[in-house]
């Protein structure tokens, strides 16, 4: 069973090919999502972040996933040296951590309905779980040059793999080191970790990085990275090709 629902302003695809699938089962995974967008939305004037930069929470106030999306933030601000920054000139915007965080908490659902064979992408960010057809899950890069064709085809069974960039969504990510200056020397970072939540949050670090985010992904134990700069060139990590089908 296949659905795509528009939620979080992205598509969000649920495929599960276990055969005791029903559509209970997907419902309550969007519904998820939906929640999570009434919470973490930017864009809408109700959601609790938008509230907390109004100021019209305080820290004691916040529901329970706010405050493990903020201690999340702050120990990845750590851990990347402080490219990963959820506090932009005085607001807090979590969708740089939230998605991945979602997408891996919506994977953890399903594989406590008793699912192993699945996979959760929401706005082209992706967990996958076992295997459909008797193979692995084949997830595709896309050429920020031109969305309608893949660069690479990868072959993944039990792993997360998330996709920073500006071919969608424009200058989006910022360096907070230099806030003013615009992120030009790269247009996309595909990152693939042990997990979604993982890879996502390190795919945008790595991208506020520049050029210099695939030697920052390179010595993560456990993950693989593949960059393709403004010229159009492709930078990868040492194991990142043994994923690669074609």
């Amino acid at each position: 069973m296949k659905q795509t629902r528009l939620i979080m302003g992205m598509p969000i695809t649920i495929e599960v090919v276990d055969p005791m699938v029903t559509q209970d089962d997907l419902d309550s995974v969007f519904a998820y999502f939906v929640s999570i967008d009434e919470t973490f939305s930017t864009y809408k004037d109700t959601s609790e972040i938008t509230k907390i930069n109004r100021g019209e929470l305080l820290p004691a106030q916040y529901s329970t996933d706010m405050r493990r999306i903020f201690s999340l933030s702050a120990q990845t601000k750590k851990e990347t040296h402080g490219y990963f920054d959820i506090q932009h000139e005085g607001f807090y915007d979590p969708s740089g951590i939230v998605k991945g965080w979602a997408i891996l908490n919506a994977a953890e659902m399903l594989t406590a309905e008793g699912f192993k064979n699945f996979y959760v992408d929401a706005g082209g960010d992706i967990q996958v779980a076992g295997h459909k057809d008797g193979n692995p899950w084949r997830v595709g890069i896309r050429n920020p040059f031109n969305r309608s064709e893949n660069v690479k085809v990868l072959a993944l069974t039990k792993q997360g793999v998330a996709t920073s960039g500006t071919a969608i969504r424009g200058q989006h990510i910022y360096n907070p080191h230099q806030p003013a200056t615009p992120l030009q020397e790269i247009v996309s970072m595909t990152v693939i970790g042990p997990d979604i939540y993982e890879a996502d949050r390190f795919a945008t670090a790595a991208f506020a990085m520049g050029k210099d985010g695939i030697q920052f992904i390179a010595k993560l134990a456990g993950f693989e990275g593949y960059m393709i700069d403004a010229d159009a060139r492709a930078t990868f990590t040492s194991g990142f090709e043994r994923y690669v089908i074609h």
